[in-house]
């Protein structure tokens, strides 16, 4: 799509609110349908790489605990665990820990290699500085206004 150009004046007097909610909107909607090509919501993604990231050190409780932050409405975690258990790519360990299987591992690389796509196709014609600058004034939007503009860990 061809954008046409504009001047810093009429870009500096568009309204944030609006353009972060399509920006928004997009994002989430082209990463939704990259996961959803697994049978994945976000929930699913959000999971995975955190069980990942750290093997059975997480139960259901710390974990959804941990996610919720994440969504943008509520979500039940539960469901979330128990379909990727019955899907066997989570196991759940007698004392709540859980972890990936072998199954979880590859339909996480599978999301990955997806969600990799999504991403170039977002970061297409932006540099990294420019994008590490839309972040950094994201971030300074959010503080400004009472909130956690640190990165989410």
């Amino acid at each position: 799509m061809v954008m046409h150009k504009y001047s810093t004046e009429e870009l500096a007097a568009q309204p944030i609110g609006y353009w972060s909610g399509v920006v928004y909107r997009a994002v989430t909607d082209r990463i939704r349908a990259s996961l959803g090509e697994e049978q994945l919501t976000q929930p699913h993604w959000w999971t995975l790489n955190h069980v990942s990231g750290a093997p059975g050190t997480w139960d259901r409780g710390r974990l959804a605990e941990k996610l919720l932050p994440y969504a943008d409405a509520d979500v039940d975690f539960g469901p979330v665990f128990d379909d990727l258990i019955s899907r066997a790519w989570l196991t759940e360990a007698s004392d709540g820990a859980l972890t990936l299987s072998e199954a979880g591992e590859a339909g996480l690389v599978r999301a990955r290699d997806r969600n990799a796509l999504s991403h170039a196709l977002i970061h297409d014609g932006i540099a990294p500085e420019q994008y590490a600058a839309c972040v950094n004034v994201l971030r300074r939007m959010v503080a400004n206004l009472g909130g956690d503009g640190n990165l989410p860990r």
